[in-house]
């Protein structure tokens, strides 16, 4: 090679080397980018311990800064949906001092049973410090019973014990059906009779398994509103703007926390009614449909004890066994027509249009003249540790009171 090849050969590189430096770096890919268009595949709870997505950080601070990283970068809510979800999630589960990481219903009451506590405590407190969230309020003194009930299911529920329930049920059963034959044992109420079918095969597994998936509920109703809540506390409406853009919920819900916020007490109401609509038939609907058809009649026989059992502790509101009640029809030798009203409910919790009726006609009216006419007695209420509002109404806790309130809606009557 000629010395004037050997330079040319060096004012091109040369040339190359700074044309190069010149070039754009390749682009590295965003902290957050792994983190976008994520499924919410735990939304319902039902699919293990943590948050939403398994690949999701459940820390406060690294969950916030990556969610400010993408709405820097322009990037639409619908991309960063499941971000935004755990943030708020992870937010609500700190607030309530839970921690988001290990949270798995499926280990039962009582290795739950501080996470009930607080995140009860943490739906009252919302209602102590902001008159209009009415939901958080009546959920947290629902969770009383709710969580209690759930204890003593645990502990006194053993297989023998359903099946001498089912037994007694069967005897109950032969019984109206010796009296008044086949006609009389139709009027009794389904879940009457899926509990004598169903009593004596229900077995451990069964009952790890119900109890399993009614504390999935209890998460999966926290891990659907709590957020939003947590997000109107800290950033208002725009926080709930940002939930709905993201696909989260639509406009309808926007829209109940627009009345929310509204300081119309009618609005408040209906806002708030329209949340427990969506936790009552949305998030959990298919959830109670489910285990009420659990193996064959076994998952009826137990929705219908809990609606025997059930016990409100908001005040004036009627125990679930006394609306609808099953009313029996007789006839006495002599040809007069009874009427017998029994303390058992012609109906079951888990069948959302009879557990919505309960509570349109029930848990929200009372609960808002609760807000509206008696809140020094609410908040009173409200403010008993949490610890003594969940034991003061654990069905184990109030068997004399029970046994009363079933005594007392038993009538006889004569009727033409």
């Amino acid at each position: 090679m000629t010395r004037i090849s050997r330079t040319v050969l060096l004012v091109l590189s040369t040339m190359l080397v700074a044309a190069s430096a010149l070039l754009p770096a390749p682009a590295r890919a965003a902290e957050y980018d792994r983190y976008l268009n994520l499924p919410l595949v735990n939304r319902d709870a039902a699919h293990g311990t943590g948050g939403l997505h398994p690949d999701l950080q459940t820390d406060v601070p690294t969950l916030g800064k990556l969610l400010g990283q993408a709405r820097k970068a322009g990037v639409a809510p619908t991309s960063y949906r499941a971000l935004l979800a755990q943030y708020w999630l992870a937010t609500a589960t700190s607030e309530a001092g839970i921690d988001l990481r290990s949270w798995n219903p499926r280990t039962g009451a009582m290795a739950n049973r501080s996470v009930l506590i607080k995140s009860y405590r943490y739906y009252e407190n919302f209602q102590l410090s902001h008159r209009e969230l009415q939901w958080a309020g009546m959920g947290g003194q629902v969770g009383a019973d709710f969580g209690g009930g759930l204890v003593d299911f645990e502990l006194f529920s053993m297989p023998f014990d359903v099946k001498e329930i089912g037994l007694a049920a069967n005897a109950v059963v032969k019984a109206v059906t010796d009296a008044g034959g086949p006609a009389l044992r139709n009027a009794l109420p389904d879940g009457l009779l899926a509990i004598a079918d169903g009593g004596a095969k229900i077995n451990g597994n069964d009952l790890h398994y119900i109890l399993g998936m009614i504390m999935v509920m209890q998460k999966n109703i926290f891990s659907d509103l709590m957020p939003m809540h947590a997000a109107y506390v800290d950033k208002g409406l725009p926080a709930i703007a940002e939930m709905r853009d993201s696909g989260l919920f639509d406009d309808e819900i926007y829209r109940a926390w627009e009345g929310i916020a509204s300081k119309d007490p009618d609005r408040i109401a209906a806002g708030n009614a329209r949340l427990l609509r969506r936790e009552q038939g949305e998030v959990i609907k298919e959830q109670w449909d489910q285990v009420r058809n659990y193996r064959g009649k076994v998952g009826a026989a137990v929705t219908y004890l809990s609606t025997v059992a059930g016990s409100p502790s908001v005040a004036g509101v009627k125990p679930p066994r006394s609306m609808d009640p099953v009313v029996l029809y007789s006839s006495t030798p002599d040809g007069k027509r009874l009427k017998l009203t029994t303390p058992l409910p012609d109906w079951d919790w888990s069948v959302y249009p009879e557990r919505w009726k309960y509570i349109s006609g029930q848990l929200l009216p009372k609960y808002k003249f609760m807000v509206n006419h008696r809140w020094p007695q609410l908040r009173a209420t409200l403010l008993m540790p949490y610890e003594q509002q969940f034991e003061s109404h654990r069905p184990i806790m109030n068997i004399p009171q029970i046994l009363y309130s079933m005594a007392k809606q038993i009538r006889v009557e004569v009727v033409k």
